[in-house]
């Protein structure tokens, strides 16, 4: 793993060791806001209030004891590919490997929600975390705060899972042991690690990691206001030739990557070594499922003269969204699903 900052703990796996479908938990990117804390399984609880009929609290044995299901869905840091970033951004300087595909095996969100009874006026569900600390830079609360991120009520009752496995086995303390919620489609900023209470709330949710970070400037015909980054957007990445990697002239050579996108499927990926004046259409892998990575190939006969050249990849997914040449600058220093460019050396 590529070590981007030892505490908090934030790794990247070498994106170039992309080899499968489903991400090894040892090769797992992980992101951190705080130091992992410290959790005693016998005695963590989560708690469920707020707009709700009857309050609960539950223990680790009372989840296990509920009915369980299994998803794939892959996570994505949303400053994931931040150091691409010209002039350089805050933030951790991700490269290509903050993204990774699991088995995710746990509890419906909406499954509880429905045993609480939500109440009429309801309007979001807060996920609050056991991690907390400090905020370095202003505008910030004093004091420690808890991490923490809401979701739509629609989408706490349909679509968010509660997991308690990774890739079959118990989450690790530092992806979230006891629990976490997975919000499929969602950057993995919704995806709060170290469950400990979720608030059911009739107003809209304000906090520190909805606004102040974790948000983005939208606009429309009426002006331009500061929403939550929410939904991953479509984007294909180049696993191999890694950046600046000496490449022999006149040999074939197989491109690789994954691409990925939400609430739909990966349809096309293009490929293009004269910076996106043509493109060739890859090869995508054959496993698939909703909210996942499709895995992609393309053979390359590389130039039979030495030199520079410049690899870009692009999708295009099933609800005609495909990724932008151009970086939108509203977007600051998140949700980077623009053609990277990936230069290589021919020798």
């Amino acid at each position: 793993m590529i070590i981007r900052e030892k505490e908090p703990a934030n790794l990247e796996m070498p994106f170039g060791t992309l080899d499968g479908f489903i991400t090894p938990n040892d090769r797992f990117y992980i992101r951190s806001h705080f130091p992992v804390p410290q959790i005693d399984r016998s005695t963590w609880r989560l708690r469920l209030e707020g707009a709700v009929e009857s309050p609960l609290e539950l223990s680790y044995d009372d989840l296990c004891g509920l009915p369980s299901t299994t998803i794939p869905a892959t996570l994505e840091c949303a400053g994931n590919g931040r150091v691409f970033l010209v002039p350089k951004v805050k933030g951790t300087q991700w490269e290509l490997g903050a993204v990774g595909n699991a088995q995710w095996t746990g509890v419906s969100l909406g499954e509880v929600l429905r045993r609480a009874g939500v109440k009429a006026g309801a309007l979001e569900v807060i996920l609050e975390g056991a991690d907390c600390g400090t905020i370095s830079e202003s505008p910030k609360p004093a004091g420690k705060i808890h991490y923490a991120r809401s979701v739509p009520l629609s989408k706490a009752l349909e679509g968010v899972l509660l997991a308690l496995e990774m890739n079959g086995e118990p989450l690790a303390p530092s992806h979230g042991f006891p629990l976490r919620a997975i919000v499929p489609g969602w950057f993995g900023m919704a995806a709060v690690k170290w469950l400990q209470r979720i608030v059911v709330t009739e107003q809209a949710y304000n906090g520190y990691y909805q606004t102040v970070d974790y948000a983005f400037w939208q606009r429309d015909e009426a002006g331009v206001e500061l929403v939550p980054v929410t939904q991953m957007q479509v984007k294909a990445s180049i696993a191999r030739p890694g950046i600046n990697e000496v490449i022999p002239a006149g040999t074939e050579f197989k491109v690789r990557g994954a691409a990925w996108t939400a609430d739909a499927r990966i349809t096309k990926v293009e490929m293009s070594v004269d910076g996106g004046v043509t493109w060739e259409e890859a090869s995508l892998g054959e496993e698939t499922a909703p909210n996942c990575w499709q895995l992609w190939e393309w053979n390359w006969k590389t130039p039979a003269t030495p030199g520079r050249c410049i690899l870009m990849a692009r999708a295009t997914d099933s609800r005609g969204r495909i990724q932008p040449m151009e970086r939108d600058l509203d977007r600051g220093s998140y949700e980077i699903n623009h053609c990277l460019p990936i230069e290589v050396e021919i020798r």
